[in-house]
């Protein structure tokens, strides 16, 4: 994953961790959940509507 070790990973989850504590955790997971999941959404839609414009060219 981006050329990450166990090591460096779990150095930068304990900083995390450090930095926003147990009760922030779960917010920021989900706020980057939603956020991944908006994103792919995004990008499932935009293929979509490119489908659709490609094939209204192809149409004499």
């Amino acid at each position: 994953m981006f050329g990450l070790g166990i090591s460096e990973l779990l150095i930068i989850f304990s900083i995390i961790f450090l930095l926003f504590g147990v009760n922030k955790l779960p917010q920021i997971g989900d706020g980057l959940g939603k956020a991944i999941s908006g994103f792919r959404r995004s990008i499932s839609e935009t293929t979509k509507v490119e489908d659709v414009k490609q094939g209204e060219e192809k149409k004499p």
